[in-house]
Order: C-alpha cells, then structure tokens, then sequence
C-alpha cells in the first residue's frame, strides 16, 4: 500500500478513536451496503454510537452532517461535501469513485478528511472498492475477519471482469479473505454456479447473443450433444457439479459460439468472458445463494432493489440462516417483477436504437431496477452499443446504462463519459466503464442522448 494513503487510514483511524458518534452514509449497491456492514462492525465493536444509513446520490445534496463524525462511504467523492460542512463539522471519505477535490483540498470550514485511491495513481475501477476501503479501515483495527466484506464488495462492483481476477489492493484483500474463510480458483465464470440448472445459467449467459441465448432447447441440444447430463438423479445439475472435463467441452462450445458472432478484433478477449477466478465461502452450503460471491452480491442487491436494506446489512454481517426464509421471498419476488417488466418493455417495443446506442423509456418501472432491466434487456438487442434505460424519479430521471464487457476490453468507458454528458445538461452521474447511471432534468432526455450519442460516435462501438 502506498505509504501516504497508509497514513490516511491511520489518521482515518485517529478520527473513530476520537469521536463518539459516527453517522454513516453509504450508496445504495452491494459495494456501499458492504462498506457499510464493515464500518458498522466496527462501530460495535469499538462501543461507538452510530447510524447507518443507505442513500442515492441525489439525495446528497439535503444531508446535515451528524453531531459528530460523518463518514460517507462508496460515495462523496464526486460531491461537493464542502458545501454542507459548519466550523466544528468532522468528515470523513472514504471512495473510489472520480473526486471533484485535489488530493491537498482544505475544507472551508470543518475538518475533512477524503481517502480515494485516484490521489496515489491507482484505479477506481478494478484496483479498490467502496467496500474495500472501508475493509482497509477496519484492517487498521486489526479486523481481518471483515476481509470477505471487502472481497464481496469488489464482486458487486465487477471490480474483476476487465482482467478476469483481482489487482491491486483487492489482491491484499483477497489474500486476506483466503486466511479467513475464502476459497478462490480459475474456473468457468458463468452466473449461477450454485443456484441455477445447467441449461438457465447457460441460456442466460453472454456478452453477446448466442443460439443459446433466451433459448433453452439449444442449449438442453448442444449440452446433449457434448455429452453432458443435466440431471443427477431427482436433482438438476449446477455448474458446480460438473466434472473438469466437462467444463472443458462446455467453454470450447461457447468459445466456438462468440468466435462466430464477434468481429476478429474482439476475439482475442472472448476467453476472459468465459473463464476467470470464482470466490466461495467455504463456511456456507453448496447450493446455497451465499456460497459464491457473485451470487450473494445478486442477493444483496435485490435486497436493496427493494428497499430491504436492513435485511442485506443483516445477512452480510452473519444472520443468514435466520434470514433466508425471507430472503428467498424477496428473490422471488424480484424475479417475478423483472421478469414481467422486461415481458411487457419487450413486447410493447419500447427499445429504439441510435447510431450508437439504445435505449428506452420506461416511467412506471422502479427506479432500482432500471440499470438491472437495461442489462437483461441487452440480450435483446444489438451487444455492440450501450443499452440505456430512463425511469421517473419524481423531480427527474434516471438513467441507467449497461454494456457489453467486450466493450470494457476495447478501452471504453462509458462511466466517464455518462459522467460528463449528465454535467452538460444539469444533471449529475457517473460509475464503472459497463455498469453507470445519471440523474438529469425531466425535460432534458433528447438533449442527453443526442450529446451520448456523439460523444461515443469515435469509440468505435458499431463498428
């Protein structure tokens, strides 16, 4: 770890030791919930008052700093947290996200102190998480247990899908997880290792349509013909249950699948859409949600998608036996919801397409659910442009954008770009090179796509 940032989080420290009171914010995803599991353990632990609360980015702008301490986590960075400080006010950063402050920024008023790894030349991206961060604090202590907090976050922020494994400071992370209570390999990285049949995660998955995308009969086809069973006994096999041999044939079938429907410049990467490290929790049942970690970071966003929160804070930090009861309730319910907005987005033909993007409006569909529907609704659509999905939030929109990983691998990111887009017509955004979103004024929707569109137009996206 950079020595400078080392000190930061020792004087990150210095400012929880001092404080009686911790107010925390956090994001809304799997990375600010994790931050904030982490920093509330911590907070128990130490005996300090506290308050966790989960937010938007919108909603920044109406926050009172606590009575005390206000730690922001997985967000703050790309806010201006200056302008709501006081004298006496004490904040405390703690991002990964594109800052709007210098490194030597000096508060107005308050002390603020903002740890982001962009100050010391690393990667927002894929070298640290919101989540991370808050771990690295909590190293500080000496809580390594909470490391695996630290590794689910960077899952939930795909902080591995660009190099297929983790870097940088998420690599300590991981090796501190592997200490604890995680088992990581090089295996096949298809969705749904535990939790889906065969044949759903194979239909499912891709970067890019496939015969078998949204078609079960082929893929039941083609694992046939590789010689592949779909049952054991009574029971339907996961991917977890499959031999290494059959992994092997099943990644040369979709190999030999994207080779054919990508452009030769593309196909240097296809191998690292299909295999790359996995994450388990040795300590959890096979089959269960919360074995694989790309799984449970499915889990604590659905929570979360549905205002349930408290339940995904709970579950991360140990109840989940207690809790699965009511979190399989909430996973069925948001299938369900998904599954028929998408039904009823695809069958009203509500996606229109630009020269470079796609698109489509969506006023009645929930605000927390829209990024998600935009991914989903990719396979449908054309894999070389960006999907963007528009949702009523009450006094704007939000928008929501999902890609390609392919398009991630040829130096695109559309985090940046939706970033500066939003700005120019008054809105604000921001997030990861496939996974972003913006808040922007009602009326300005035409204007924000027609300024995308243009400011994408030499990123070679439909070419």
């Amino acid at each position: 770890m950079d020595i400078q940032l080392k000190r930061g989080f020792s004087r990150a420290r210095e400012m929880i030791e001092s404080s009686e009171n911790v107010t925390v914010y956090s994001h809304t995803d799997c990375d600010g919930i994790s931050a904030a599991t982490i920093l509330m353990k911590v907070l128990e632990r130490l005996g300090k008052d506290h308050e966790i609360n989960i937010i938007n980015i919108n909603e920044i702008p109406d926050i009172e700093p606590g009575p005390d301490l206000t730690v922001f986590a997985d967000l703050g960075s790309g806010q201006r947290i200056q302008d709501m400080m006081r004298s006496g006010s004490r904040i405390l950063i703690l991002d990964h996200h594109p800052p709007l402050r210098k490194k030597d920024f000096t508060a107005p008023a308050g002390e603020l102190l903002e740890l982001n790894p962009l100050f010391y030349g690393m990667d927002g991206s894929t070298h640290i998480s919101g989540g991370g961060m808050a771990y690295l604090l909590a190293r500080e202590f000496g809580y390594r247990d909470l490391s695996w907090i630290g590794l689910l976050a960077a899952v939930g922020d795909m902080q591995n899908i660009t190099e297929g494994a983790m870097v940088g400071l998420n690599r300590e992370i991981l090796h501190d997880s592997m200490e604890a209570c995680v088992e990581s390999w090089k295996d096949l990285t298809i969705y749904g290792r535990h939790t889906r049949p065969i044949v759903n995660a194979l239909s499912y998955f891709g970067d890019v349509t496939l015969p078998t995308t949204n078609n079960p009969n082929e893929c039941i086809a083609r694992l046939r013909n590789l010689g592949i069973p779909l049952t054991n006994g009574d029971s339907q096999r996961r991917l977890c249950d499959l031999t290494d041999e059959e992994k092997k044939k099943l990644f040369r079938e979709i190999y030999q699948m994207m080779v054919n429907e990508v452009p030769e410049r593309y196909q240097r990467y296809i191998p690292r859409l299909i295999l790359g490290e996995i994450y388990e929790l040795s300590s959890e049942e096979k089959y269960s949600p919360f074995r694989d970690l790309t799984e449970f970071s499915t889990a604590v966003n659905a929570c979360n998608r549905n205002h349930e929160w408290e339940l995904a804070v709970e579950i991360i930090g140990g109840d989940r036996e207690g809790n699965l009861e009511r979190l399989q309730e909430v996973l069925r319910d948001h299938r369900a919801y998904l599954a028929e907005t998408m039904e009823r987005i695809i069958h009203d033909d509500l996606i229109r397409s630009m020269e470079n993007l796609q698109y489509f409006h969506a006023p009645d569909v929930k605000v927390s659910v829209t990024g998600t529907i935009a991914g989903m609704i990719l396979s449908y659509g054309d894999w070389r442009k960006p999907m963007i999905g528009f949702s009523e939030t009450g006094d704007g929109l939000k928008v929501s954008l999902r890609c390609s990983r392919l398009l991630a691998f040829d130096g695109i990111h559309f985090g940046s770009i939706i970033r500066k887009v939003a700005g120019k017509v008054g809105g604000s955004g921001g997030g990861h090179a496939t996974a972003c979103g913006a808040y922007i004024p009602a009326e300005k929707d035409s204007e924000f796509l027609r300024l995308f569109n243009r400011a994408i137009e030499n990123e070679k996206v439909n070419k």
